[in-house]
């Protein structure tokens, strides 16, 4: 694993510029968000799922993973059409600390082996993500790092996460420590938006 440091409000657009390239190329990634820390790839990288998901001990099909995006508009590209009830949500909270449920158009569902129906997907509110974003081919897709014993774990300490995943992943983005807490998720699916977890988000 590589630890490359960034400050959390000004990044070194060079340095992740040379982080995306090698996330183009199929690298595994853990990032901070305005939540707690998570790991991910490139949405296309499908072997990259597959072993995130068996660094993470967790089924593909339950695995909850989300499409971390730059924009509205670059989630419209990977869901189906998004009712005027779900947009103005999203335009209000975002970017934030939550999770929108929402119907996957067909691209998405070939990157899974289950053809996943529904998708998270997320817009943080971090200042290196977004800059990362300039220089990717796709989204990530990414989930929660943590642990699913009797007391969930979440990983917020870089330190920790460099000793817990040192030959496990290739690059540990440390932009701080991280938040304790999950994003808020609502899901869209349905006929109108349902609070599915009370996280960071407030949902007003």
């Amino acid at each position: 694993m590589q630890r490359i440091f960034f400050h959390e409000k000004n990044p070194n657009k060079r340095d992740l510029k040379e982080i995306a390239e090698r996330i183009n190329q199929g690298e595994i990634i853990i990032f901070p968000t305005d939540t707690i820390y998570a790991i991910g790839c490139l949405m296309t990288n499908r072997a990259g799922i597959e072993k995130i998901c068996r660094i993470m001990d967790k089924k593909e099909k339950v695995a909850k993973m989300s499409l971390i995006c730059p924009n509205i508009s670059v989630i419209s590209q990977y869901t189906v059409q998004i009712n005027n009830d779900v947009f103005r949500a999203m335009k209000r909270y975002l970017p934030g600390p939550y999770t929108f449920i929402l119907k996957s158009n067909n691209y998405v569902q070939k990157f899974f082996k289950n053809n996943r129906e529904e998708i998270g997907v997320r817009i943080p509110n971090n200042e290196i993500l977004t800059s990362l974003h300039e220089f990717l081919s796709a989204p990530l897709i990414s989930t929660s790092l943590s642990t699913d014993d009797e007391i969930q774990k979440y990983y917020t300490d870089p330190n920790e996460i460099e000793e817990a995943f040192m030959h496990k992943v290739d690059i540990l983005i440390d932009g701080g420590v991280g938040d304790n807490a999950e994003s808020t998720v609502l899901d869209c699916t349905g006929l109108e938006i349902e609070l599915i977890r009370e996280g960071k988000g407030e949902v007003l």
